[in-house]
């Protein structure tokens, strides 16, 4: 799901006098910006990036954040050109995947093993489709390239049951469920600050209107919760990998929702660390680029909607369903 806009931005400007016998101009707008698929524009410093050198500076990240739209090939192959560019430099690093859930790690690991069990299997011990549900296919490129190097796969989300807990019950009632206890999310610090709760449940609101304000309220606590499961995921993984020999940055693929503007995820992950050991992490909105709508790729770079924003081809399921 694409993020809504949410800043107003206004533009202003002085009009200094003209000089004698200087003649008047219409002024001449700006040419519009040459979007093509598969360019990576640099947001703060509003252009495109040379791909292939881009590519070889993110081995100094420590975290690298691909928001995708789900479903889209054209972004799981982005990710892959990632990882093919880590290995060439001698980094093994390791896939956080948003479409796994922690209670399917194991099953993750056995399939990642030298003595893998069936792929049938593997989607039950994974837990697919209680977790993602959906064709496997989508995904599997993923976990095919971790198996072929070898990588680690995270599962990056909260169980289902839990999340769905939240949702129902709200965060205070659901936490005292012993399922939180076993895993170790009753007390977790699950911060709730400002700019995360004006931008997300302003998008809950937008994406399923009318509805009680007790729900928006439980289902903005279950996204919480989440994000902050996800970040545990990913900050606990480089504490346990630091110094390790030939280690490399976490790749966490996960919707562009969990990412924009580094509230959901990427912040929580730097308090986690803290901030001596936060630093270098890279934000990547993947998003599909559709020709006659140039104005929404110049609104994302506007606003600031991550660190890069990478244009792709279309899913072959057509755009992305937008919330209004």
């Amino acid at each position: 799901m694409r993020p809504l806009v949410l800043a107003i931005f206004l533009l202003a400007g002085a009009c200094a006098p003209l000089a004698a016998g200087e003649p008047s101009h219409p002024s001449t707008p700006p040419p519009r910006p040459a979007f093509h698929e598969w360019q990576v524009w640099d947001v703060k410093a509003g252009r495109p990036v040379d791909l292939e050198p881009w590519m070889g500076s993110l081995a100094s990240a420590r975290i690298i954040y691909l928001g995708e739209e789900h479903r889209n090939r054209w972004h799981i192959e982005a990710a892959l050109k990632i990882l093919r560019a880590l290995i060439a430099n001698n980094l093994r690093p390791a896939v956080a995947m948003e479409m796994f859930g922690w209670d399917g790690q194991e099953g993750i690991n056995r399939y990642l093993s030298n003595s893998p069990p069936p792929r049938d299997q593997f989607l039950q011990e994974s837990r697919w489709e209680e977790s993602w549900g959906g064709p496997f296919e989508d995904y599997e490129p993923l976990v095919d390239f971790a198996r072929d190097h070898p990588l680690a796969v995270l599962a990056l989300n909260p169980p289902r049951m839990l999340v769905r807990l939240v949702a129902k019950q709200g965060l205070g009632q659901a936490k005292k469920d012993d399922r939180m206890v076993q895993w170790g999310m009753r007390d977790e610090t699950l911060l709730d600050d400002e700019a995360y709760r004006s931008v997300v449940l302003d998008q809950i609101r937008r994406c399923h209107a009318e509805l009680a304000d007790d729900v928006y309220r439980r289902m903005y606590e279950a996204s919480l919760f989440r994000d902050e499961g996800m970040a545990k995921i990913v900050a606990n993984h480089l504490r346990g990998n630091q110094g390790a020999s030939g280690s490399g940055p976490v790749l966490v693929y996960t919707g562009g929702g969990h990412i924009q503007y580094r509230l959901p995820v990427p912040n929580r992950v730097a308090r986690r660390l803290g901030p001596d050991k936060a630093d270098r992490q890279v934000t990547i909105y993947l998003t599909a680029y559709e020709p006659d709508q140039p104005e929404a790729i110049q609104e994302l770079l506007r606003d600031a909607i991550a660190d890069y924003v990478w244009l792709t081809p279309l899913s072959a399921h057509g755009p992305p369903r937008r919330c209004k």
